[in-house]
């Protein structure tokens, strides 16, 4: 038993010196692509996936259709609320109907004709009562007709005048705020009913899909994670020490290994200070672990040759 043990910690002995050897002349990374995340704004139910992972995508593009019946039934609303709103601006502006106008000048003819009569009698009766004939309670009734009368005639007159001047500046402000309100809900619900509609952002790769059909997307739950296009580079990690090789803007080569080799021309686009305890990119590091590590990035010249290149596979460069 301790000779197999012996063996396998032998064996792990040369792959690891092996690997070690293999990274003399360069240094090992990891490609890299912007990734990017689609999410709903509002609570619906997967009614449609329209893409699978792998596929690629452009700008504009359905990738999947929201459920929401609640959207449908707050357009109906707002629509009844526009048609009222609407209803009640129109009738602010024109003021009354030509039937309401001849309806007032009928009561208007009725008023006059009662108004005229209680006149009449209000005369025959004011001689009759200075000559003691008819008793002072019986005047003052006809005269309390004769004000009734004058009153209701002078209240129809006013309300005439105003359905012929129409309506006043302040209700019809008044009805273009309760129209302009309407509108507004259902120009709202009209945006709501768009976010069903679930689209890509930009041009992208889809490579996960987080929900299935049927089950219930929450705002700001992401749908869709993507990697987009033309947006690949890639990251190194290099120490202090060996920081003077490099220098930003320099052109540099890149090798993919899993490519047989390909060569991929690159600027060193960045250099930056990392924390000990980051995403380093460099395997087998053969440096001081006191030594302060930098994270190289490098763009391709050409995205077209990198497209291909897939994310998070490993890529070297020189030493």
């Amino acid at each position: 038993m301790k000779k197999y043990i012996s063996i396998f910690i032998g064996s792990l002995l040369l792959t690891a010196c092996g690997n070690k050897e293999n990274t003399q002349g360069f240094i090992q990374g990891k490609t890299e692509k912007e990734q990017i995340a689609v999410v709903g704004k509002i609570a619906g139910r997967i009614q449609k996936i329209n893409v699978s992972q792998g596929d690629f995508v452009h700008k504009g593009d359905t990738l999947a259709v929201l459920d929401i019946p609640e959207v449908e039934a707050k357009k109906v609303q707002a629509q009844g609320a526009v048609t009222s709103a609407s209803a009640q601006y129109q009738m602010a502006q024109h003021g009354a109907t030509a039937n309401q106008l001849k309806q007032l000048n009928a009561k208007k003819s009725a008023l006059e004709e009662q108004y005229a009569f209680a006149q009449k009698s209000l005369k025959r009766l004011d001689a009759m009562v200075k000559d003691s004939l008819i008793p002072q309670q019986q005047y003052d009734e006809v005269f309390a007709k004769y004000q009734g009368a004058q009153a209701q005639l002078t209240a129809v007159n006013a309300e005439i005048a105003d359905v012929q001047n129409g309506v006043r500046m302040e209700q019809q402000v008044m009805a273009l705020g309760q129209q302009d309100r309407a509108q507004g809900a259902l120009q709202e619900v009209k945006t709501a009913e768009k976010e069903r509609y679930i689209i890509a952002p930009q041009d992208m790769s889809i490579e996960t899909i987080t929900m299935k059909v049927g089950e219930l997307a929450l705002p700001g739950y992401t749908l869709f994670n993507g990697t987009l296009d033309n947006a690949t580079y890639f990251r190194f990690t290099v120490p202090e020490s060996k920081l003077n090789n490099y220098n930003k803007g320099a052109d540099i080569e890149v090798t993919v290994p899993y490519k047989d080799n390909l060569k991929v021309a690159g600027v060193i686009k960045n250099i930056k200070q990392i924390g000990a305890y980051a995403n380093i990119a460099t395997a087998y590091p053969d440096y001081d672990m006191q030594d302060p590590l930098y994270e190289i990035t490098i763009d391709p010249k050409d995205q077209g040759v990198a497209r291909n290149i897939l994310n998070k596979t490993t890529v070297t460069i020189k030493k």
